[in-house]
Order: structure tokens, then C-alpha cells, then sequence
């Protein structure tokens, strides 16, 4: 098969500069084009990079020959077609008339993933619970493939890296240093879809807030932002923390290669910004999306896991669980992992990231057709969530989905922790919850007339609702009572 393709260097091959995969006619391409890599199956994935200007190239992968000229400043591009999973592939570059050839090896056709996120995410395997076994265990993944974006900040968007560690295959080596999060993401993804390499970019750094992963455009277009621009406006700090820096330094050089999805575990750098983190949090999806030309690009997230921040008020963690669940709602093609039972008070990183992966997991495989995914009938991907409550005869009837399996207690114990309801005094005490089809009935001899309920605003009692298949109920609450520590702009 031989195409004549067109390059298009606007959008993504203009002023690159690369320094990775070079020939002696001057051929270069982007870091993320190496060994080992996995291109994103049945899409269109543009190959471009650098060469001598005017210079015609020629690309070939599996049956596909394309032609190429690279313009007067010798930026070039040739879009290849991938179809059904498989590999290993090469895919050859040749400048027609030069000495000079690149060839890019072990080339694997799968989906692609990216695991990105602040600490929770970039969290290496080393320090996850079982570390060592779990190294040593990874020699038997060798269908997943991992590509390392290190941190990397930028005033505006660049079209490549800056450190990374390139595509390698799975292995005690290579994983050690992966995100956990990622890693047991893609394993899980391995193990239940047969036969489909799983290629996973992390793209993390510790401590960043949401809205350095937005781009400066994006966040300009949200009214209610703006606060929190014209802060960083009159600040000089030029950390990651500025909005738009780490979308610009290690999300924009991606924007062109086509991926599955994204797993993201953030949101720690926000609690005591609820209220903004509703409208940032929901603008980063969209930009992601639109920024990837993918308008229904999934996206999955880690609902945070518990932790005190004390200085930040003793609500402030359920309002940031209470804005990732209302963009759950809100926003089509994305889910929510909720870690409430995982957690640790006094430990912001939990190191049960196997289960935070598995959890992910799931969540992505509801994407998949049924006939790829091993032992998936009739299961529930994710928790019981909130759907609406009514008052009967002085209880509440709260009613959920995610929960085809069934509403149960976790554990050992036969009653139902985590419930508060109050009156007219706005005051919540504990209440009685009591199981009833894919309802809950909760009640309190103290409060006769209930006006509202809540489900996990104490973090000092633990959470015990989950569905059939063990994944636990998020926090809610039926009320619209202000909150105090969710309120902060920056």
C-alpha cells in the first residue's frame, strides 16, 4: 500500500528542535518515536520530527509506504493507519538520495493510557505496599509497556519534553520507578483484555494543583478563575504551581499522539478549594480533551482517600470529595474510583496503590466490547453513588446506583457506619441506616422532623457501605448548607 501524504507542520511539526532520534541527513523525531513503543490502535497516528529542508523521506510501517517533503525549514509529517493489536513492528524512515535512515524497533500496536496526577500518582512501585515482590513480579508483564515524562515546566505550550525515560518493556528495572498507580492500572487492564499490548505514559509531579494541568486558554475561559489568574499574575514564582506550566512542559507535547484514556489521581494540592475545584476540575477534562482533538476522550479519577488536613478545616476534604463527585455527574465519559476504605488519616499516601490501580481499572474496562474482557457479566464497575433522597414519616430513603449487586455492610460488622442526619438546627448527629433493596433508610430518634443527610462528612468514622463487588459507596450529602473551608481562591 503507498501513500502520498501531505505534510501539515502548523499544528505539529513547527520550530521542534529535536535532539533524540537523529541521521546523518539530519532526520530527528520527538523522544516519545523510540523502541518499544505502542501506538494507539485503530486511529491515525501522525509520525513527524525534523530533516534537511526540501528533503522527500520515505515511511513505511506493515503494509503502509508514505512520501514525504519536509518544507523550507525542514519540518515534516506522515500520518500512519494502525488497525487490530498486535506486533512487533518497525517502523522505517529513509531520506530518498541520502545515507540516512531511522529505524524504530519492537514497534507494538495496543492502547495507550496516560497516569497522571500529583504525588498519589507519581508515586514509584518501590514505595507501594510489598514493593519488592511487586518488582519482582512485574517480569511477568512484559504486554505492558511504560514511557516516563519527568517534570518539566514551561510559560507556554512546547511541542516536546524535556527529560523523559523512553518506552521500555515491562520489567523489574524499568518499573521500579513507575507510577504504582499506573503500573497497577495497566496490569489489570493486561490481565482482563487478552492480547492487546498496554502502553502507559506517566505524567505526574507531587504537590501540583489542578490548575497547573490546565492550559492558560482554558482556565482565561472560565469567569470564575479569574481570581485565581490575576493571583498568580502578580506573583513572580516560577514553580509548577503556576496554572498552565505543567500542561505546558508534559501534556501539550502529547496533544498529537493519539491515546485510549486517561487515569488521573490529583486533588490533595486543592482541598480547601472545593468550590473552585468544581469549575477547575471539569475545565481540565475539557481542555485535555479538545487539546487531544479526542471530544470523548475517557477520563477516570481517583475520588480522594482519607486524610486530616487539620489546617484546613474539618470539612474541607468532604467538600473536595463532594466536587469530584459532582463532576462525575456532570461531566459524560469519565468515572470515579473511591478510595474511602483505603486510606490512612494520618498518611497522605495510603501505599495500597494495587487496589487504587484495580479500581481504575475497572473503571476503563466498562470502555472495552464485552467479548474482550475476561469475567465481566452482569458487574458493577464502580460504587454506589448518590441519586436522590426523600422523606418518609421522619427518615430519609436514600437511593443509588452503581449497586446491580446489591447494597451490603463491609466487614464484619452488622451496622451501617458513616450516616449523620439533622433537623432545622443544622446540627448532625448520628444516624441509624438501615439496608433496604438499593435504598438506604436512615433515621434518629433525636431528630423527629430530618431535613438533611449526610454520608462520610466524619472522617473519624469509618465508612462501611459498599456494593456486591466490594467497591465502597462515595461520600454525599443531601444538603447545600455553605462550607466554610471550601471557599478559599488560591
Amino acid at each position: 500500500m503507498k501513500f502520498c501524504c501531505c505534510f501539515f507542520v502548523s499544528l505539529i511539526a513547527a520550530g521542534f528542535g529535536f535532539s533524540h532520534q537523529r541521521a546523518s541527513a539530519d532526520i530527528v523525531l520527538p523522544k516519545i518515536f523510540c523502541d518499544h513503543m505502542v501506538l494507539q490502535r485503530n486511529s491515525t497516528v501522525p509520525v513527524f520530527g525534523t530533516a534537511t529542508p526540501e528533503q522527500t523521506l520515505v515511511v513505511t510501517f506493515q503494509e503502509q509506504e508514505i512520501s514525504v517533503t519536509a518544507d523550507s525549514v525542514g519540518n515534516w509529517t506522515a500520518q500512519l493507519e494502525t488497525h487490530e493489536a498486535g506486533g512487533p513492528y518497525e517502523i522505517n524512515i529513509v531520506a530518498t538520495g541520502e545515507d540516512a535512515k531511522i529505524v524504530i524497533h519492537d514497534v507494538m500496536i495496543g492502547d495507550v493510557w496516560i497516569c497522571s496526577g500529583q504525588s498519589n500518582m507519581a508515586r514509584s512501585v518501590s514505595m507501594a505496599m510489598n514493593g519488592e515482590a511487586e518488582i519482582e513480579q512485574s517480569k511477568k508483564c512484559g504486554n505492558l509497556r511504560l514511557f516516563r515524562i519527568e517534570e518539566h515546566i514551561a510559560a507556554s505550550p512546547e511541542n516536546e519534553f524535556g527529560k523523559v525515560e523512553p518506552w521500555q518493556v515491562c520489567s523489574p528495572e524499568s518499573v521500579k520507578d513507575f507510577s504504582a498507580t499506573g503500573y497497577f492500572f495497566g496490569r489489570e487492564l493486561s490481565r482482563r483484555i487478552e492480547n492487546v499490548p498496554i502502553g502507559l505514559i506517566s505524567a505526574a509531579v507531587g504537590g501540583t494543583p489542578c490548575e497547573a494541568w490546565v492550559s492558560r486558554e482554558k482556565l482565561e475561559s472560565v469567569e470564575l478563575l479569574k481570581p485565581l489568574l490575576e493571583h498568580w499574575d502578580q506573583n513572580e514564582a516560577n514553580s509548577h504551581n503556576r496554572p498552565a506550566y505543567l500542561f505546558n512542559g508534559m501534556i501539550a507535547p502529547l496533544r498529537h499522539f493519539p491515546v485510549r484514556g486517561v487515569a488521573w489521581y490529583q486533588g490533595e494540592a486543592n482541598v480547601g478549594r472545593a468550590s473552585q475545584y468544581l469549575q477547575l476540575f471539569p475545565a481540565l477534562i475539557e481542555d485535555w480533551r479538545d487539546s487531544f482533538s479526542q471530544p470523548e476522550l475517557p477520563f477516570f479519577f481517583a475520588q480522594l482517600a482519607p486524610f486530616r488536613y487539620s489546617a484546613r478545616g474539618p470539612e474541607s476534604l468532604p467538600a473536595l470529595w463532594e466536587a469530584q463527585l459532582q463532576t462525575l455527574k456532570a461531566v459524560p465519559k469519565t468515572g470515579m474510583a473511591v478510595l474511602t476504605d483505603i486510606g490512612d488519616l494520618d498518611d497522605i499516601h495510603p501505599p495500597n496503590k494495587q487496589e487504587v490501580g484495580r479500581r481504575l481499572a475497572l473503571l476503563a474496562l466498562e470502555t472495552y466490547a464485552a467479548d474482550e474482557i475476561s469475567g465481566a457479566t452482569g458487574m458493577d464497575w464502580s460504587g454506589p453513588v448518590f441519586e436522590e433522597a426523600n422523606t418518609e414519616d421522619g427518615s430519609f430513603r436514600i437511593r443509588f446506583s452503581g449497586c446491580k449487586s446489591g447494597l451490603q455492610i463491609a466487614g464484619e460488622s452488622e451496622t451501617l457506619n458513616g450516616f449523620t442526619i439533622c433537623g432545622e438546627d443544622k446540627s448532625f448527629v448520628p444516624a441509624n441506616a438501615v439496608i433496604a433493596g438499593d435504598t438506604v433508610i436512615v433515621t434518629s430518634e433525636q431528630v423527629p422532623n430530618p431535613q438533611a443527610v449526610r454520608f462520610g462528612w466524619d472522617l473519624e468514622t469509618p465508612m462501611n457501605l459498599v456494593n456486591g463487588e466490594g467497591l465502597p459507596a462515595s461520600p454525599f450529602r443531601t444538603d447545600k448548607f455553605e462550607v466554610n473551608s471550601a471557599n478559599a481562591n488560591f
